[in-house]
């Protein structure tokens, strides 16, 4: 342990021998804090699990830097802590569990209670935490060179293969199937009068910590799928493992969620929660380079899958409510060296590139994080990016503007990063409502006229088509409960649906070409929105609210089938838990899906009929594949802890079902 003599930097003094910021009194009493309040998600020893590690040189990285001090760490854990429920708690406990967290990172107990006195919190340095002296010694290397050379032995799949994923029905290329994500299997052995004859195969199960969201792709019989950390490369026919990598974090992990990987040419990408970009062997899992091309310290984290195209990967941070400057950005294939960078929110550091970010207090700006699928139209090369919130998330007064480019579908040009076009669907938002999903591509004829669209779903639970080439949009439908959406915030508190967790999430509508149909899941929970009347303090790379949020007791989901020549809903089935996963459509007239209890469902396209239900034994939030092999078809899907938020958890593993093979 690092103890030290407490080794405080107190406005340049040490403290005398004796002194102390808490008592053994308070850290006991924290410690049950913890446990009730955050443990679910921090992990019952703070070793981490749906939300980071809260000890150890992670935690010391982060807290131990100058920028920070005692006082930081109380605002951060008082105003953010349960997540979504900051100030919900008595000021007496928030005392406590800092000094918890203080004691389980090295400081000792003595007779001076801690107290909540800004001024003197702001005088703690906290560089005695456990780790820290390791953490300030240790830099994270800007760049890690495997050691068998920067080419991979493994092969595929190529450029050509990427372009023609809508057609193939071997594989699954990209997390929404091809680069136009309409997550559309031409593949129609499992049909509607098969389909309640499905049964699984076989099993993997991957374990570690964080949540599952992964969604897996397939090439030439192999199944790539990742967790936070780990990275596996399982048969896609009986689930053994052939390979599997573990992240080994060289910088502070933020946010522990990871939605997958991008294949190219025998190379495995993903990108890391402490901010690298890295490639795999496709054929081993040897790691061939890594390159740190985000920083924690800003708030920046990867939790998205990447795009790759010709000789680039493409990937964007997450991390909007930690007040980062959002991009998107393109690395080489071979080693990760930048090739072109679009920052996606101007105005909000230098409010001469863009008016659109008025700031009358002169706080601190930001937002505009990546963390969803892009989609392209590689005919014309144009890439679609969906960009959410500003920052602060809630005082939308603070900053009057339409805050471009957040909550914009944004389109560039894939090989330069150039702005092509924009539209912004949530101007100025105060409900962090996300626009998540910029996909699927399609082309649709409506009023007698062909037209190239692109529909966008996000937090605010509108399904929008918008016509590529004028930009307007056709119609919009809501998928989820709407109510107070247009009252304004007070510090008194306003019930919105829906809420932040509200409205689509991670995974986006599905397209049918036969019934012109898009599915799509979402989530049926609202939120009391409240302003903070104290002042807002800024801490670089945490969480910048600038309010409270209480979510409410009820929730449920929805998968809604909708019309796309018009808008209009034809079914929708009602879950009794959040709908998070993934949705697909088959040319089999059947839509598989998976609900928060576990139950992986298909329902027949037309009607929405469930003519299956097998429960995995855990909550489904990431990704369904399904594949031909050796003339036999597959649907996989995942499950396990989909987020400390929904509930509940569950052991993370693959689940692969086929029909009987004498069926």
């Amino acid at each position: 342990m690092h103890f030290g003599a407490f080794l405080l930097v107190l406005a340049g003094a040490m403290p005398a021998p004796g002194d102390s910021l808490f008592t053994l009194e308070q850290a006991e009493a924290g410690r049950m804090v913890y446990a009730t309040h955050c443990g679910s998600c921090h992990g019952q020893d703070l070793e981490g699990s749906a939300a980071p590690a809260l000890k150890g040189e992670s935690f010391a990285r982060a807290w131990s830097r100058e920028d920070r001090s005692l006082e930081s760490l109380y605002y951060i854990t008082r105003t953010t802590m349960p997540r979504n429920a900051g100030n919900s708690l008595t000021e007496e406990a928030y005392l406590q569990v800092t000094a918890y967290l203080l004691q389980v990172n090295g400081y000792k107990a003595g007779e001076r209670a801690l107290a909540a006195d800004s001024s003197a919190m702001a005088a703690v340095r906290l560089d005695a935490l456990d780790g820290a002296a390791s953490a300030q010694r240790q830099p994270a290397p800007a760049f890690i060179a495997g050691d068998g050379g920067l080419e991979p032995s493994g092969k595929g799949p190529s450029q050509e293969d990427l372009l023609g994923a809508a057609a193939n029905t071997r594989d699954w290329l990209y997390q929404t199937r091809d680069y136009q994500g309409q997550r559309y299997a031409p593949i129609d052995q499992v049909n509607t009068e098969n389909v309640g004859s499905l049964q699984p195969v076989c099993m993997y199960q991957l374990g570690g910590p964080g949540t599952f969201q992964s969604n897996p792709v397939v090439y030439d019989g192999v199944m790539y799928v990742t967790t936070f950390r780990l990275t596996a490369a399982i048969d896609a026919r009986t689930c053994d493992l052939k390979w599997k990598h573990e992240w080994q974090a060289q910088d502070n992990e933020l946010w522990t969620n990871n939605r997958g990987v991008a294949l190219k040419d025998g190379r495995v990408f993903r990108g890391t929660a402490d901010g690298y970009l890295f490639a795999l062997d496709a054929a081993d899992g040897r790691l061939l380079w890594a390159r740190q091309v985000a920083d924690p310290a800003l708030g920046e984290t990867f939790t998205m899958a990447p795009m790759v195209f010709e000789e680039s990967v493409i990937i964007g941070p997450a991390g909007s409510e930690n007040n980062i400057s959002g991009w998107v950005g393109a690395f080489r294939v071979d080693n990760g060296e930048p090739l072109w960078r679009f920052k996606t929110v101007p105005g909000a550091m230098d409010p001469s590139k863009d008016d659109s970010w008025p700031n009358p207090e002169n706080i601190p700006l930001g937002g505009g994080a990546v963390w969803t699928p892009f989609s392209l139209d590689a005919n014309n090369g144009e890439l679609y990016v969906a960009v959410t919130n500003p920052a602060p998330d809630l005082p939308a007064h603070l900053r009057p503007g339409p805050n471009l480019y957040t909550n914009s579908i944004v389109a560039l040009d894939v090989r330069t990063g150039e702005l092509r076009w924009y539209r912004q669907l949530v101007p100025n938002d105060a409900h962090d409502w996300d626009l998540t999903q910029v996909s699927p591509l399609f082309r649709l004829t409506l009023d007698g006229e062909e037209r190239a669209v692109v529909s966008t779903v996000g937090k605010d639970g509108f399904l929008r088509l918008i016509d590529r080439q004028t930009h307007e949009v056709l119609w919009e439908t809501s998928v989820t409960t709407q109510k107070n959406t247009d009252l304004p915030l007070t510090t008194e508190g306003v019930l919105v649906c829906p809420g932040v967790l509200g409205g689509v999430e991670w995974n986006g509508p599905a397209w049918d070409p036969r019934s012109k149909s898009l599915f799509v899941n979402a989530v049926d929970w609202c939120s009391i929105f409240s302003l903070t009347d104290e002042e807002i303090m800024h801490v670089p790379g945490e969480l910048y609210i600038g309010g409270e949020i209480e979510m409410q007791d009820e929730m449920r989901g929805w998968l809604t089938a909708v019309d796309a020549t018009n808008g209009a809903v034809r079914w929708r089935y009602e879950s009794d838990r959040p709908m998070l996963s993934a949705v697909i459509a088959t040319s089999g007239g059947v839509v598989f899906t998976g609900e928060m209890n576990g139950s992986f469902l298909a329902l027949a396209a037309e009607s929405g009929k469930v003519l299956y239900r097998f429960n995995t034994g855990g909550p489904i939030g990431g990704g369904i594949v399904t594949y031909l092999m050796d003339g036999r078809q597959y649907v996989a899907t995942v499950s396990g802890n989909a987020s400390g938020y929904f509930g509940p958890e569950g052991t993370p593993i693959v689940v692969v079902f086929a029909l009987p093979e004498d069926t």
